[in-house]
């Protein structure tokens, strides 16, 4: 039996983010189809925004040396020449003149700010106005917001809300974005039989990994295509899994990566990637006897049977995969919920562990209560809403700690 070089998490972070690329197919899309996708090239601004100077404020367009002095015992008396509209082009404004102007309303040419409508009264055809302002006061001029030719957008931004309403503002209907990253999954193992079989023989269980591997590289922006199973077999798996590699940026080997069957599984990854193994066994439970390897710039994992174990791995390790493939290397933050720990956590001193917990919440905090159970057991993964994770530098967590869970997605 071949013991495990393990390597901690955080090697095992530095590996995928020092060894990977942005895959290089890249696609134009509609702005409107274009959420969550990565942006394949610079975007710069082909124009001003906004287009013209505005109000920023309801109130009245002032030229501001018109009000200097003024005050609530002395205000100044400015001549009301109209009302500026919303979408019209502004009537300039004469030397004590003055015009009602709403937010957003275009700044009329001779006014160089706006009184605000609380420091004014209006008085037939004039307004007092009780306070003085300043040039530029409550006004945002032309190009402020953005100039023209100003890079706007970086390659490898994700395009979220705020990133797609500013492209609708200066009118950029197109952007080239990266095509999604594709995973490639394979279940191995003589027992397992599709889920979709209705009776099972003796011996015999449904495919759990495929299904929820699957929905965790969606959840990352992936497209997935499934390989099916394959049995124990050395040539039936490096086939399947040779055919499918050539299709895919991920390929996900399922089962076979346990201590029993570890050399079997290595000897598959090895033939696939030219010996290019990367990582074989990670100092984390669940999730040990995981294997890691690269050809070119796909990545081949051999993940645990246990569908715990292969959850665990792939929702930690995949996003992150899969966040640089996609061509976005933006800082992730991980949603973190304090709650208070309501049991002891034994650990082991050198090794990583990720604890599952279940949320509840009592009049003033959150608690965390563990969940435990062998990593071939998925229901110990239902109801539960995060991850507890001790760090190899610690020997359990006692009762009553204030702990960071780790939700879910």
């Amino acid at each position: 039996m071949k013991l495990l070089q393990v390597k901690s998490v955080e090697e095992v972070v530095k590996i995928i983010t020092d060894s990977f690329q942005e895959i290089n197919r890249v696609q134009e899309l509609k702005m409107e189809d274009s959420l969550f996708k990565v942006l394949a090239e610079d975007v710069y601004s082909p124009e001003i925004l906004p287009p013209f100077s505005r109000s920023s404020v309801d109130g009245y367009a002032v030229n501001a040396t018109d009000t200097y002095g003024a005050g609530e015992s002395l205000p100044a008396f400015l001549q009301l020449v109209g009302e500026i509209k919303m979408g019209e082009n502004a009537e300039k404004i004469n030397r004590s003149e003055t015009r009602y102007i709403p937010t957003g309303g275009m700044l009329p040419k001779g006014a160089d700010a706006v009184v605000m409508i609380e420091y004014t009264e209006k008085l037939g055809n004039q307004v007092m106005i009780y306070k003085q302002v300043g040039p530029g006061e409550n006004v945002i001029l032309a190009g402020d917001d953005v100039k023209e030719g100003e890079l706007i957008l970086k390659k490898g931004t994700v395009l979220k809300e705020a990133e797609l309403g500013a492209l609708a503002a200066l009118g950029i209907n197109n952007v080239t974005v990266y095509e999604k990253p594709v995973v490639g999954i394979l279940s191995t193992g003589n027992e397992l039989v599709s889920n979709t079989e209705k009776e099972l023989k003796n011996g015999q269980i449904r495919d759990i990994n495929s299904i929820t591997l699957a929905s965790i590289a969606k959840k990352y922006g992936a497209k997935v295509l499934l390989g099916g199973i394959a049995s124990d077999d050395f040539d039936e798996i490096l086939n399947k899994a040779s055919n499918l590699l050539d299709k895919v940026d991920v390929l996900l080997l399922s089962g076979g990566s346990s201590v029993g069957t570890l050399d079997f599984t290595s000897q598959v990854v090895k033939k696939l990637t030219g010996g290019n193994l990367l990582v074989e066994g990670i100092s984390v439970k669940p999730g040990k006897p995981t294997i890691f390897a690269k050809k070119d710039n796909k990545a081949v994992w051999g993940l645990p049977g246990h569908p715990v174990s292969a959850m665990m791995i792939f929702n930690y390790f995949g996003e992150i995969l899969l966040n640089i493939l996609s061509g976005s290397r933006e800082l992730k933050f991980k949603k973190i919920c304090k709650a208070l720990l309501t049991r002891n956590i034994p650990s082991s001193a050198g090794r990583t562990d990720w604890i599952r917990v279940r949320l509840t919440k009592d009049t003033n905090n959150y608690q965390a209560t563990p969940v435990f159970g062998k990593s071939g057991l998925i229901t110990t993964l239902i109801e539960t809403q995060g991850y507890i994770e001790i760090p190899p530098q610690k020997e359990g967590l006692e009762k009553g700690t204030w702990v960071d869970v780790i939700l879910w997605g």
